[in-house]
């Protein structure tokens, strides 16, 4: 499973640790000859980067980006980019007492438990410094969006909600003037404290067309709660009335329409996975930053229990911060869907476009094929422990004509499919 790669029409694959000498993103499938949005990239990266406002990490970094690779004189040239931010105020030591503890909600025992190391400095690759790549990647696609607006905002900071919505100017995107105030004191309190808050941000997409998204596993709604999920932060997301539709009945829950359109829009601009042309309007949770100035009680590597503090630096409030990496998955599940649409719906197709798409059917064939193989070797040992003959003429010959037939169904040649059949089978048979 490539479970750092997120796979797309503008499929990414990053990398790097929070401690380590850089994190980064390689981009593969980006047009040639456009001009690269560095410098839009860096705008967006300046919003996410620590040592910002009076409740985010001290951690001084300047998240500057480098090109290390696929641009020529700033123009793409259609090879894969690769995108680094070096780490430059690591203090690995600040976490050398936690070396052989597991920290209360964070990801060490369970990431402990499955790879049977995990790095302390930071969290590693789990720290919330990863999402440097998703940003850089979101900024790429904006030419994509179009006129599509992508607000997002906190409505609940601790035990504080927005009521009013003014949108004025200040550091943690509250939208609520007549009680910021009190945010500020409640936040004031808990860093005081040694502490950390969670809260809730809304997002509204406007502007965003009717019929984007597929049915089923490829829902709009099901790929925008994924990318939001993977955020390390977010424990919990809803679309429209959410988890309010529980008390309603079908006639109140129902969107009815008339004439000129929708009358209400309780699914929140989705409905069977494909927007409705309404705004798209969903929250999620974002929990308080699990790394405190408190006294807590874990369990050492030996599990042996112990009382630690944490120490370091480390965000009083983590949604400043989330915000703009949240808009970055969001626009990249856009940018996929509007990208897919453009392609079955046969408008405006440039060769490009089409490249494009074979593009990702051959990687989804490699991957494919790359499954058989592992799977072929595995039935290879259980045929050889339970001394089963390799071959199996029968079995090879019914599959074949299977396949041949759901190939006529598709108007695809026999003789095509025979000869890719063979090819396989000598693969497989190599495996095993």
């Amino acid at each position: 499973m490539r479970a750092n790669h997120l796979a797309g029409f503008y499929g990414i694959t990053a990398f790097g640790e929070s401690h380590g000498v850089a994190v980064g993103v390689v981009l593969e499938d980006i047009i040639p000859g456009i001009r690269f949005p560095l410098q839009q990239i860096q705008l967006e990266l300046d919003k996410r980067r620590p040592g910002k406002g009076n409740y985010s990490s001290s951690r001084s970094e300047l998240d500057r980006i480098k090109v290390i690779s696929g641009l020529l004189d700033g123009v793409t040239t259609g090879m894969p980019i690769c995108l680094l931010v070096y780490n430059q105020d690591a203090r690995s030591k600040d976490y050398s007492h936690l070396k052989d503890i597991f920290r209360p909600g964070h990801a060490d025992y369970s990431w402990y438990k499955k790879f049977k190391i995990f790095d302390h400095r930071g969290g590693g690759r789990a720290s919330g410094r990863e999402t440097i790549s998703r940003v850089a990647a979101g900024a790429v696609v904006n030419e994509i969006l179009g006129n599509i607006n992508i607000a997002l905002y906190p409505i609940k900071i601790g035990n504080v909600y927005a009521n009013n919505f003014d949108n004025f100017p200040n550091e943690l995107n509250w939208p609520d003037s007549t009680n910021y105030e009190q945010v500020l004191e409640y936040l004031n309190k808990i860093k005081a404290e040694g502490n950390s808050a969670g809260g809730i941000v809304e997002v509204v997409i406007s502007n965003l067309p009717p019929g984007l998204g597929d049915p089923v596993f490829e829902k709009l709604d099901a790929n925008l709660a994924k990318a939001i999920v993977s955020i390390g932060a977010v424990k919990g997301i809803e679309f429209g009335r959410g988890f309010e539709f529980s008390g309603l009945t079908g006639k109140e829950a129902n969107d009815e329409l008339n004439s000129n359109g929708f009358i209400s829009n309780n699914c929140g601009g989705i409905l069977g996975g494909v927007s409705s042309g309404e705004e798209i309007r969903f929250r999620f949770v974002v929990k308080p930053t699990p790394s405190i100035n408190l006294e807590q009680q874990t369990i050492s590597h030996e599990n042996k229990e112990i009382k630690f503090q944490t120490g370091g630096r480390h965000d009083i409030l983590i949604i400043p911060r989330i915000i703009p990496v949240a808009e970055a998955m969001i626009k990249l599940v856009l940018a996929d869907a509007i990208s897919h649409q453009k392609l079955i719906s046969k408008q405006d197709l440039q060769l490009s476009d089409l490249r494009e798409a074979f593009d990702k059917i051959d990687e989804d064939i490699l991957i494919a094929l790359s499954r058989r193989q592992q799977l072929s070797a595995i039935i290879g040992k259980l045929k050889k422990q339970q001394n089963i003959p390799i071959e199996d003429k029968d079995r090879e010959i019914k599959m074949l004509d299977n396949l041949i037939e759901k190939a006529n169904k598709m108007g695809m040649s026999s003789k095509f499919i025979e000869n890719i059949w063979s090819e396989i089978l000598k693969e497989s048979k190599k495996n095993q």
